[in-house]
């Protein structure tokens, strides 16, 4: 049965689709430093619009001039998850009231608010940091925890998805789905990382790179993670070859996790399991194909942000696999109670 909570924590999910999409926007239009403090914006609360406000902003910051376009983007984004946050606020203290509850994710919504948290953090040095790729990496994968977490929520309160089967029966598909989850990750990391380094058309055809295959790389400028602190990192700092590393480690990681990802679908059909199978297949490919598109069409803006959204909900989709191969001892537990009590009105 339905917990109390499960609509309100739908619409957290649904907030927190918004603000991964706002964020990936707001980075694509390179607006990330559009306020270049934190919380507020030149000092502001709100973007400087009298022309007053503009010369006090540029006074305040005279290395960088109002761009209204660019720090509306930003705002938006930072009002977003702040009401994302208060939602998340709200869904931890009405756990609270029902702590006693059997089964109810309290311990879940609190580690919800604590990621939120720490999601501030990130989004305050990404701005003080001026873009460092480290931390906006970081802040980008903790858009996504945070997601997951919102989604494993709505599972929790749902109460309707039971695990499949006896542990022995599932335990090989449980470990693959599990494995497929963890490759998922690491890929998005990988999109993250090409990303916050611009490296997204350091190859601009298809299959191969800057016509050949294996084309000149070098991984370890690609992939050095001391960057120095200091520099504004918009538009990155990595020369060609650098790029280019990351670019092609990202397609071949996008290699990799399809494999993973049609495996599970082809195990799931084998388990009578026709509707994720499908649907995992149907984002696959469609996020593939979003990632051929960015490439060839040299990463037109709506294409992009929705190669971020399918991305989202492909992680979305693997953890919602998993919550249906979970081991079913909890479950178990329940049902015997319910029986119990069935058995003793009679």
């Amino acid at each position: 049965m339905r917990k109390s909570g499960y609509l309100f924590a739908v619409g957290a999910l649904a907030l927190g689709f918004v603000v991964v999409i706002l964020g990936a926007y707001t980075r694509l239009v390179h607006a990330g430093l559009g306020c270049p403090d934190w919380p507020g914006c030149y000092g502001f609360l709100g973007v400087p619009r009298s022309d007053t406000a503009i010369q006090l902003a540029e006074m305040r910051f005279p290395d960088d001039p109002v761009e209204a376009f660019k720090a509306w983007a930003e705002m938006i984004h930072r009002y977003a998850a702040g009401i994302l946050g208060l939602v998340i606020l709200g869904l931890a203290l009405m756990s609270l009231r029902q702590k006693r509850v059997p089964g109810y994710p309290v311990g879940l919504s609190f580690g919800l608010l604590l990621l939120v948290v720490c999601q501030a953090l990130f989004g305050m040095w990404t701005v003080t940091l001026k873009l460092w790729p480290q931390v906006v990496t970081a802040h980008l994968l903790g858009g996504f925890a945070t997601l997951s977490l919102l989604m494993l929520l709505c599972l929790r309160l749902h109460g309707g998805f039971h695990p499949m089967g006896p542990a022995k029966a599932i335990g090989k598909l449980r470990f693959l789905a599990r494995l497929t989850l963890l490759v998922v990750i690491a890929q998005i990391t990988l999109g993250g990382w090409t990303s916050t380094n611009y490296a997204a058309v350091a190859c601009v055809d298809f299959p191969t790179c800057h016509g050949e295959w294996w084309p000149e790389m070098d991984f370890a400028a690609g992939f050095h993670l001391l960057h120095e602190i200091g520099p504004n990192y918009l538009g990155g700092m990595l020369l060609g070859e650098g790029r280019t590393a990351i670019h092609f480690t990202h397609r071949l990681g996008a290699i990799v996790t399809s494999l993973f990802v049609l495996v599970l679908a082809w195990k799931l059909m084998d388990r009578r399991m026709p509707r994720l199978a499908g649907l995992l297949t149907l984002v696959l490919i469609t996020q593939v194909g979003l990632g051929i598109t960015n490439v060839l069409a040299h990463l037109p803006l709506a294409v992009a942000v929705a190669h971020n959204a399918v991305g989202a909900t492909l992680l979305l989709v693997v953890v919602a696999i998993n919550y249906r191969l979970r081991a079913p001892a909890a479950d178990a537990i329940f049902s015997t109670e319910r029986s119990s009590s069935r058995l003793a009105s009679r």
